[in-house]
């Protein structure tokens, strides 16, 4: 400071010895430098001496505790910079800013109505001082002011690395945990480097303005990957919409992702609902600064790092629809490109908001309109989060497609009625307990032609959702009912003569994100209900259920109990998904050997591919069944 002008410098310190050693270091190299032993709890100077108090370290060596003699010392620090400070002068506060340092400082000054900013330090550029402080150095700059008798007023801010300007908070709480974060972000990026391989690293950047998530990085590290000079590092955007796929949305999927594209370290980067993106480049000039900073050490310098995507762009993702449901919560309705041009419409609930509730098809006719079309647009209606017209949902909605692949194998699983009167063309009857977006109830009513589908859904919103959004409609051979599955059911098995079901389906979600199993809700495994549900299926009749469990033992109990009132029980595995489809009859001696289900299977399919009818080509029956296993 001294060399660069600002000569008028006086140096404290308590130590006698320190005093005259840097007396002895600076004499003739600086020579209107000062320097006196001072305690600065006690200090002699006059009132109002100084324009700036310039604290090195001081306050975190003092408060070491938050014990009531430590606090009380460092009051009175607090209280002689105060007071040797000219109002308008600063307290400059250099600190590593353990949470209750930052809680002291700014408590304290806030309250005297002062001006509190903290201010992260920048690295070095040659990366030493990166290198020596794992965690990173805070400046508090403390401006003083004329204290306002009975003012309230506070004005606290941060100002980090990556921010031109500070960033006001509301209150000291929001401060401390503003620089917690960095502190952490910190440690990850250290702990990242030194074992690349050893955990799973993912993390959240928000919008500046609203402080909400704009992008999630995952960090994703291949060490088998042989080293060159250009596969060290990139960055993938993983397109709109599509960031619930297996490949961008597990581990797995991720890990096996930058196994193909051949980098020893990929970022993946997920965008989010309801914020604005300028496209690729405006994604790779906001983002090239915060992924550098977790460039592997091997980066070598000045390598350019590429930034990939699918087909080069970041995806299309409009939404159409915004509600609240008293029973579900806030939920969206939007359409999304996935792959081969192909739209997709999705319901999602926000507070579980990277799981599709429902998902169907778009025709091509009623897919969202391009990107040209809607930079034009882009004045009059931002396409990410505002709702856009709607379309007829009859026409847009495919329903010829099963976007789910456990629907898909709980409908495969019809193929276990075996007598000819339940293939299509005789009467069915089905009952559905969950409704979503209708799509599972729609195709057994369009493709089994004489069958007769009762859908059963606890949420009224669900059903206009579905009817609105999802082409779904009702008619003489498809019903909905408004009730609580568990009610429903009870009051079918306890009718002085039970309706009797061929095939009865639980697709139903629980709304408790605590449990260990998040379909069915435990009630409707329970033995009690599902000797009610045996009481309405037909004897040969099916009972299919989606479970996903991650909770081993709590899976382990559920099959325990199927198979105690259901004796024959198949399973079929979704690959990627949690999601295990279960098939229960009553009577083990109608159990199918695996080529004969396979030929029904095929027999079936044939029934239902019926002249002038759509049908999804890569839909094959019997293909999903061929992992079916009896438990």
């Amino acid at each position: 400071m001294y060399d660069v002008g600002y000569q008028d410098i006086v140096n404290v310190d308590i130590s006698e010895v320190v005093i005259n050693q840097m007396r002895e270091r600076n004499a003739h190299r600086r020579p209107k430098m000062s320097y006196l032993r001072v305690d600065m709890l006690q200090m002699d100077f006059q009132d109002a001496q100084f324009q700036v108090v310039l604290d090195k370290g001081t306050l975190d060596a003092i408060l070491v505790d938050e014990e009531e003699a430590t606090l009380q010392r460092v009051d009175r620090m607090f209280s002689e910079i105060s007071r040797v400070l000219q109002v308008g002068g600063r307290y400059l506060c250099v600190s590593l800013a353990q949470a209750h340092v930052v809680k002291k400082a700014v408590g304290y000054f806030s309250q005297e109505g002062w001006m509190v900013r903290v201010h992260q330090v920048s690295g070095s550029a040659d990366g030493v001082a990166k290198q020596q402080f794992v965690l990173p150095v805070f400046v508090y700059v403390m401006t003083k002011f004329k204290k306002i008798p009975d003012s309230v007023l506070q004005i606290l801010e941060i100002c980090t690395e990556e921010q031109d300007k500070p960033v006001r908070v509301e209150s000291a709480e929001q401060l401390i945990e503003a620089v917690k974060e960095r502190q952490l972000y910190a440690l990850l990026r250290s702990q990242l480097n030194k074992n690349p391989s050893a955990s799973h690293v993912s993390l959240d950047l928000c919008d500046a303005d609203a402080g909400k998530p704009r992008y999630t990085l995952h960090v994703v590290d291949s060490p088998s990957v042989k080293a060159s000079r250009n596969n060290h590092f990139a960055i993938f955007i993983i397109p709109q919409g599509r960031e619930t796929e297996w490949l961008f949305g597990t581990e797995a999927g991720r890990k096996q992702l930058a196994a193909s594209a051949g980098f020893r370290r990929l970022i993946t980067v997920a965008l989010h609902r309801g914020q604005h993106y300028e496209g690729m480049e405006g994604i790779q000039a906001e983002l090239s600064g915060k992924v550098m900073e977790l460039a592997p050490p091997s980066l070598p310098s000045q390598q350019q790092v590429p930034f990939l995507s699918v087909g080069g762009d970041i995806g299309i993702r409009t939404i159409q629809h915004q509600d609240t449901s008293a029973m579900s919560g806030e939920y969206l309705i939007e359409d999304v490109k996935g792959d081969n041009m192909c739209y997709f419409r999705r319901l999602i609930f926000l507070n579980n908001r990277n799981v599709v509730q429902s998902e169907a098809r778009l025709l091509s006719s009623a897919a969202p309109r391009g990107q040209k079309q809607r930079k034009k647009d882009k004045k009059k209606q931002r396409s990410d989060s505002t709702e856009a017209p709607a379309t007829s949902a009859c026409q847009a909605i495919d329903r010829s497609y099963l976007c789910c692949e456990h629907h898909k194998a709980m409908v495969a699983g019809l193929a276990l009625l075996r007598k000819p009167e339940f293939l299509p063309g005789a009467q069915l009857s089905v009952l559905v307990i969950g409704l979503g977006g209708g799509s599972l109830p729609l195709f057994i009513h369009d493709y089994f032609c004489q069958s007769h589908v009762e859908a059963v859904e606890i949420d009224p919103s669900m059903l206009e959702v579905a009817t609105r959004w999802f082409g779904f409609s009702q008619g003489d051979r498809m019903k909905v009912h408004i009730s609580d599955g568990l009610d429903y059911v009870a009051e079918l098995a306890a009718a002085a003569a039970p309706a009797q079901y061929d095939v009865v389906m639980f697709d139903v979600d629980s709304k408790d994100p605590t449990l260990g199993m998040s379909c069915p809700p435990p009630a409707f495994v329970e033995t009690s209900f599902l000797q009610k549900v045996r009481t309405i299926l037909a004897p040969e009749g099916v009972f299919v259920v989606n479970l996903v469990c991650r909770d081993s033992l709590l899976k382990d109990s559920v099959l325990a109990a199927l198979k105690e009132v259901f004796p024959l029980l198949y399973a079929r595995r979704i690959e990627g998904e949690v999601n295990e489809i279960l098939f229960c009859q009553q009577y083990p001696e109608g159990k199918l050997a695996a080529p004969e289900l396979l030929e029904t299977a095929r027999t079936l399919e044939r029934t239902l591919r019926r002249p002038g009818q759509a049908w999804d080509s890569s839909y094959v029956l019997s293909d999903m069944l061929k992992a079916v296993e009896i438990v």
